[in-house]
């Protein structure tokens, strides 16, 4: 679920870690109401990077190294296999609203998918650019799966953290799927 009506408050953000397949991963989250929210995550372990990816009018002032989890254990079951288990952590991104729809339904993708392919299921076959837009602009890698959006050929095209965490996230799925 991507939430995208931010609280009233600015409750405090934490900075989690773990080992992931692709290397080291890091997330945003808040607590809100007794539920861990990400903000941004991705195969970084510099809290900052992360920051600069948060929304403006999400962005928090710090953050604090802080685990959830329910988010760890959702990504460790992803891990081991269990490829729905992210579904269960809430996302808050803010955009326009071509890239917020983008966002939900991307997270509805089982498979992989090609830009143009994304675009459709977005609601505009057109609008390939504006789909790889989304992807580019996903604060949130792994829980809005942006890298199982392909090249029309095929190719893997662009990832924010690396052709080889791309490819080895790929890999790890498909192993999975395919079982």
């Amino acid at each position: 679920m991507i939430d995208t009506n931010p609280p009233t408050t600015a409750p405090e953000t934490g900075f989690g870690t773990l080992d992931t397949v692709g290397g080291g991963f890091g997330y945003l989250w808040r607590d809100e109401g007794g539920t861990p929210v990400v903000l941004a995550s991705g195969w970084t372990t510099d809290p900052e990077e992360l920051r600069a990816l948060v929304h403006p009018s999400l962005r928090p002032g710090s953050v604090r190294p802080r685990n959830a989890a329910a988010v760890d254990d959702a990504v460790r079951a992803w891990g081991d296999g269990e490829l729905t288990a992210l579904d269960s952590v809430a996302v808050r991104q803010r955009s326009g609203p071509f890239l917020e729809q983008a966002w939900q339904v991307l997270r509805t993708v089982r498979g992989t998918v090609t830009y143009t392919e994304f675009a459709e299921l977005s609601g505009n076959r057109a609008a390939s650019r504006a789909a790889a837009s989304a992807c580019a602009r996903n604060a949130a890698a792994l829980f809005v799966p942006c890298h199982r959006v392909l090249r029309t050929d095929g190719s893997l095209g662009g990832f924010r953290y690396g052709l080889q965490v791309k490819s080895a996230v790929l890999d790890h799925e498909s192993s999975y799927a395919a079982g």
